[in-house]
């Protein structure tokens, strides 16, 4: 009988380090993703404000864009080096924080070039961009 206890704690001994060593290569594993994923956390203040629609805020940001973005992304935003971007499939979160942060060797951060109200007025731009012929997407640009 006693030595089926032992058998019994040896077993129980080797499953809690099993599950230890789990968890832990696990938790590394989380770590490494989150230091290399372009979407990271951010608790800045996008969460309390919303951009503008309003005409000002789009023809605002379009200015910005040409000023910050038109370079790399053209000054249609249909691409160039950088990629198209009419019709954004993702949140207002999302672009948010790769204006802010950037892509490592492919965007910079634009974090302390714009206020947080500047980049409020580049998504509402961002969000007036529809895929549309290039002679009507063109009314759409800044003067």
């Amino acid at each position: 009988m006693n030595h089926e206890w032992k058998a019994l704690g040896v077993a129980v001994s080797v499953s809690a380090v099993s599950l230890f060593s789990m968890l832990a290569f696990a938790h590394v594993l989380q770590d490494n993703a989150r230091a290399t994923s372009h979407e990271k956390a951010s608790v800045e203040s996008w969460q309390w404000w919303k951009p503008a629609p309003a005409p000002e805020a789009i023809a605002a940001g379009g200015k910005l864009f040409l000023n910050s973005c038109a370079h790399c992304h053209g000054a249609d935003a249909r691409g160039d080096e950088g990629p198209d971007l009419h019709d954004l499939q993702m949140s207002d979160h999302h672009i948010i924080n790769v204006i802010k942060t950037g892509f490592k060797g492919e965007m910079p951060s634009f974090a302390k070039k714009h206020s947080d109200a500047e980049i409020a007025k580049l998504l509402a731009y961002l969000r007036s961009l529809k895929n549309v012929s290039p002679t009507a997407d063109s009314e759409s640009m800044p003067q």
